[in-house]
């Protein structure tokens, strides 16, 4: 099987992890191959597709494209549901469908070893009991303690989760007291009333408990998206992927939008600017590949 998985010259280990941004090890032992990824949704379908594609038999680079692509909108509804399971959990409805598709994602994100929507339905349910016991507004807190941490499964980059929160709960026009509980939930801001004391309060003892979180990760995934994120900026770049443990960076270029003098021009401006704005250990390699497929079909 594993040769299969690798395929002539390592084509389909190529194929594969071109097209989902995911590292597979094979060399842990006979029968075990590793994914390696620090975005836990792309990860997760590099799993399931790898999975289909040994149970089916055939793994060449168009079966690759076509698996991960089904792949892919099962693991959005997937996150879809596991969305709104989060929503009926805490009470709370009428959240717009995209919003509780990001919120679905906190299915496959973990905060210092502490599962999202675990921590999300904990802090909720303390948060709900202080504010009865307090006789604030439970919908606010409600509402604060579920999308606290949305801005940890923001796709963009720049700034913290609490800022990438702001701007996620602004784009879906939430009210400003639940915005004002993402804001302040990590004492970012004073606060502006009861409730955001509350969803603080509830934040903390979740957060605080024993065995609930050990060593943080988060500043290792930070750099790795920042990686990608500066090379997605330019026009030419169809995707990108920080792949061994953020010492590479792997970059696709649309081949209709670039030529081929681009991938050494590209590769340098990466290179430099990732010099200039990021901290690492080592060495990272830029790697940009323009690859231009044609197939036809004869029938």
């Amino acid at each position: 099987t594993k040769g299969k998985i690798i395929g002539k010259a390592g084509r389909n280990i190529n194929a594969f992890e071109h097209r989902t941004g995911v590292d597979l090890d094979l060399d842990m032992s006979p029968t075990e191959v590793r994914l390696s990824c620090f975005d836990p949704v792309r990860r997760e379908i590099a799993r399931r597709s790898l999975e289909k594609l040994i149970k089916d038999g055939r793994i060449q680079p168009t079966r690759i494209e076509e698996v991960v692509g089904k792949v892919e909108k099962e693991v959005d509804k997937i996150l879809l549901e596991a969305g709104k399971k989060l929503c009926h959990d805490v009470g709370v409805y009428n959240l717009p469908v995209d919003l509780m598709r990001m919120l679905g994602k906190f299915k496959y994100r973990f905060s210092y070893g502490q599962n999202l929507i675990s921590h999300t339905l904990e802090e909720t349910k303390i948060g709900i009991k202080i504010a009865h016991e307090l006789g604030v507004d439970v919908n606010t807190v409600k509402m604060g303690c579920l999308l606290h941490d949305i801005g940890k499964v923001s796709e963009e980059v720049e700034g913290s989760h609490v800022e990438l929160g702001i701007k996620i709960a602004k784009r879906f026009n939430l009210p400003q007291p639940v915005i004002d509980c993402i804001a302040q939930h990590h004492e970012d801001e004073p606060f502006t009333g009861p409730e955001q004391m509350v969803v603080y309060i509830a934040d903390a003892i979740s957060g605080a408990r024993p065995g609930a979180r050990y060593e943080n990760y988060d500043e290792y995934v930070k750099r790795l998206q920042q990686l990608e994120e500066i090379a997605m900026q330019y026009p030419a770049v169809k995707q990108a992927y920080a792949i061994q443990a953020g010492r590479e960076v792997r970059v696709l270029l649309e081949p209709e939008k670039s030529k081929d003098n681009d991938v050494t021009v590209l590769s340098t401006k990466i290179r430099d600017e990732i010099k200039e704005k990021v901290t690492y250990p080592g060495t990272v390699t830029v790697t940009v590949i323009r690859e231009l497929r044609g197939q036809e079909v004869a029938k």
